[in-house]
């Protein structure tokens, strides 16, 4: 609170303020930063990003959305700033970061925490933050998190493209999430090629790809050499496009997955060219996966079979194989796959993969061992009450799980699919109770397929039994 009325008081005389940044105590820079921001003095804030006592200022932080006007007078001071020779004696600023994190550094430095922790974290940023100036001058960082489209560019984008683009030598542009959206443009190619590609640690994709679009924009993949996410999506090739062009672009595609040595979480989801070459596309990946998640895809007996094969997902926590029919696979390489990774796996989705009774009931003795489930998730699926009942006498010991999704056994229907609330409410409750007789569920759900006539679909949580209809009693 002091600091905030130190701030304010500094405000009510704005030259004053801009003279005496150079004495003030370090203490003083966020709340007074964060005073200016939020009353629009612009001028304080271009002279304090100048005098920054930093290496971060994160800027995004204290904006739910990119404000133009604000972005612009604090690169408006950096550009005073590069452009000398001689920088202030107590500059330190290294990164101006656009993105909505860091929340934690203007409420520790303004006062709003007071107890043990923020005087520690208080003295560890005066360690980290406060050091000696360095020799050379390193480039700024500028860290954003994009999400590229169709349309043009927005005002934000293009005013830091522009921005970035005249002061290459000087500033970088680094980003951490990539999400792109519809076919890639021009716009998008033009961006990719500003950024700092091995700052990107997390990408999402999802369009269409033309195959010349495809072949220039595969190498930036293979450039992100930090990369941590690729989320696949919705990647659909033209109707008219031969195997032959398919098998090429895909070995384009997935030849740049070699050089991906950070990659952990791989995703792909509503991907029809994956059918038939996932030993393909897994094969390229050189680094074990914490997380393997396929959902939405068409897979061929020899992808099925492959999934136990593969050496990287040995250390898997997450597995998901959602929306995809396993009816007619055999559960030998589930079963494999599950045994090998039992002493790692923390969740399991197989929500609405079609399995049927005798093929869980092959995959529980081992499903049993894997100690380590925080979630298990088999929504979706049409198993009887006798399947369901083994597979909780299975699962009841696993004291790590706190949430569990499961469907309501299929005699909840009648002959018709319709939903019969009562005996689906009676049967549910004593799918409860086997578990409680073990342990106390944490979150423990049983929910029905949408009705055929009206579309309602149940949740039974725990001895409540409710629609989830907005309009429902």
């Amino acid at each position: 609170m002091l600091l905030e009325l130190a701030g304010r008081s500094l405000l009510s005389d704005k030259s004053r303020a801009i003279q005496d940044l150079e004495d003030m105590p370090i203490e003083l820079f966020p709340p007074l930063f964060v005073e200016a921001f939020s009353r629009g003095h612009t001028e304080v804030l271009k002279k304090m990003v100048q005098a920054w006592p930093f290496t971060c200022v994160p800027l995004g932080a204290l904006m739910r959305k990119p404000q133009l006007e604000m972005i612009q007078e604090a690169l408006d001071g950096l550009d005073m700033l590069l452009a000398q020779e001689d920088r202030p004696r107590r500059w330190k600023l290294q990164v101006l970061d656009l993105r909505n994190v860091h929340h934690n550094f203007w409420r520790t430095w303004s006062g709003v925490t007071v107890d043990a922790a923020s005087s520690e974290a208080r003295k560890k940023n005066r360690k980290l933050k406060h050091g000696p100036a360095m020799a050379a001058k390193p480039p700024l960082k500028v860290v954003i998190d994009l999400c590229l489209t169709e349309r043009p560019l927005d005002k934000f984008q293009a005013h830091l493209f522009l921005w970035v683009t005249q002061r290459r030598d000087m500033v970088h542009l680094c980003c951490k999430r990539l999400k792109i959206f519809g076919k890639p443009t021009r716009h998008t190619r033009k961006f990719l090629r500003l950024l700092q590609l091995e700052s990107v640690q997390k990408v999402e994709v999802h369009c269409t790809w033309l195959p010349s679009t495809l072949a220039a924009c595969a190498p930036f993949l293979g450039q992100m050499r930090n990369l941590r996410k690729l989320l696949v999506s919705q990647v659909r090739m033209p109707a008219h496009t031969s195997p032959e062009e398919q098998e090429r672009l895909l070995a384009q595609l997935t030849s740049q997955f070699l050089r991906l040595d950070c990659l952990r979480k791989f995703c792909v989801d509503a991907v029809l060219l994956l059918k038939g070459h996932l030993e393909q596309v897994l094969g390229h990946l050189k680094t074990p996966l914490k997380t393997l998640s396929i959902t939405n895809c068409r897979l061929s007996d020899s992808d099925w079979n492959y999934l136990s094969q593969f050496p990287n997902t040995r250390k898997l926590r997450h597995l998901e194989l959602r929306g995809i029919k396993l009816t007619n696979f055999s559960p030998e390489p589930l079963k494999i796959l599950l045994e090998t990774v039992a002493a790692t796996l923390k969740s399991l989705v197989l929500e609405a993969c079609r399995i049927t009774d005798s093929q869980l009931q092959a995959l529980l003795p081992v499903l049993s061992c894997c100690s380590q489930l925080r979630v298990l998730n088999f929504h979706g699926i049409r198993i009887s009450m006798s399947a369901l009942r083994d597979l909780l006498l299975h699962t009841a010991r696993l004291s790590q799980l706190s949430r569990e999704l499961y469907p309501a056994p299929l005699e909840s229907y009648d002959a018709q699919g319709a939903i019969r609330p009562g005996r689906c409410s009676q049967l549910c409750a004593e799918l409860t109770a086997i578990v409680r007789d073990f342990r106390q569920p944490k979150v423990l759900v049983f929910c029905t397929v949408p009705c055929p006539q009206c579309g309602i679909m149940f949740l039974y949580n725990q001895g409540l039994l409710h629609c989830s209809c907005p309009t429902a009693v």
